[in-house]
């Protein structure tokens, strides 16, 4: 059974950084495309950032290109979401996300993490 277990959210200002992890388990990680969605409410959940697998090439919104960077850790079965310039538009609910294909949007997505809360004051 697969388990994405993120970590790192919190409340900071506007300007400031933050970094998100996602563990996962009960997969063959180096073969998943991996990503990090974002969702607020009453909106549909929006890919942000994304890592293929093999060459690990990374995919940013370009609402957070500049800011945000994603990376991952083969040892550690770990991507990371480095979010740096926080504005507070970021804000949101931010979900790892795992696929053995390239992301097509949430709708196909089948494996989620619960998600961590990012809030950041203007």
């Amino acid at each position: 059974q697969v388990r994405l277990a993120e970590s790192g959210g919190g409340f900071v200002q506007e300007g400031g950084s933050l970094r998100l992890s996602c563990v996962a388990s009960g997969l063959i990680f180096d073969i998943y495309y991996m990503g990090w969605f974002r969702q607020t409410p009453g909106k549909g959940r929006e890919l942000v950032a994304a890592i293929s697998r093999g060459l690990d090439e990374t995919y940013l919104a370009d609402v957070v290109k500049g800011r945000f960077t994603i990376s991952r850790d083969r040892g550690e079965n770990t991507i990371y979401l480095q979010m740096n310039n926080l504005k507070s538009e970021d804000t949101a609910v931010y979900y790892c996300a795992a696929e053995a294909a390239a992301f097509r949007g949430a709708a196909a997505v089948k494996n989620w993490g619960v998600g961590t809360q990012v809030t950041v004051s203007s």
